[in-house]
């Protein structure tokens, strides 16, 4: 079975942001609902300092607490599906914001309104692109939850395509994150591929998860720099 995963080496991060950029392209950000970001940490002691790099985005849970009180609440907005993928249903989602209050890593973000992406310039040839030609997690909507889906549009097309084992080597079928990565400070793939690149990488690197003792086994995985964040 295909089960996708993240590996970040932070190591090798120089903090370019690239990634963040690319995850606006490609997923059509609205203003004040990013889908990825970078958190600097301090390393080392004075006077022998630096900085550190950490990207975030969606850790797509085994144990997802968002998808948990989303069901709660009635909704089942959120979903996990067989790839491990975890995913918002704008359709469904109502907006109460009770995921963000209890993922462990502030992942979810509330889309307030949809701004124009050039405010006062008009709207540009993409935001005039119809819904019903958009894939169902680029069909934004204002006051609902957003997040990271590790481009699930991507990933989807690979399965149609049956090129799983091109995910993590075409752009096509890999995350946009991913494939800009001057450094090569991410991997993407699947886990349950012993040769896949993020499988080594993982394993090469004694990568391990943050935030482990709330239980939820998040599925990016970290290289951290100094063993420690």
């Amino acid at each position: 079975m295909v089960k996708f995963i993240r590996m970040i080496d932070m190591e090798r991060c120089i903090g370019c942001r690239a990634c963040v950029a690319a995850c606006y392209t490609e997923n059509y950000h609205t203003s004040g609902a990013p889908w990825n970001a970078v958190i600097e940490h301090e390393i080392g002691t004075y006077p022998n300092t630096g900085l550190a790099y950490m990207p975030i985005n969606c850790m797509h849970c085994e144990d997802p607490p968002c998808k948990k009180v989303c069901d709660d609440m009635g909704a089942h907005a959120i979903s996990k599906n067989e790839f491990g993928v975890v995913l918002i249903d704008y359709e469904k989602c109502d907006g109460c914001k009770y995921c963000a209050a209890v993922c462990p890593y502030g992942v979810p973000q509330y889309n307030e309104t949809m701004m124009e992406l050039y405010p006062g310039k008009g709207r540009t040839p993409y935001e005039n692109v119809s819904d019903t030609d958009r894939h169902p997690t680029h069909r934004k909507k204002p006051k609902v939850m957003e997040k990271c889906t590790f481009c699930w549009h991507k990933l989807e097309k690979a399965v149609a395509d049956g090129k799983t084992d091109r995910i993590g080597r075409d752009p096509e079928y890999t995350p946009s994150c991913d494939v800009v990565c001057p450094v090569n400070a991410r991997l993407f793939g699947d886990i349950e591929d012993p040769n896949s690149a993020v499988a080594k990488g993982i394993g090469a690197k004694k990568a391990t998860q943050i935030k482990k003792e709330y239980g939820t086994r998040p599925q990016v995985y970290y290289a951290l720099v100094g063993g420690d964040f």
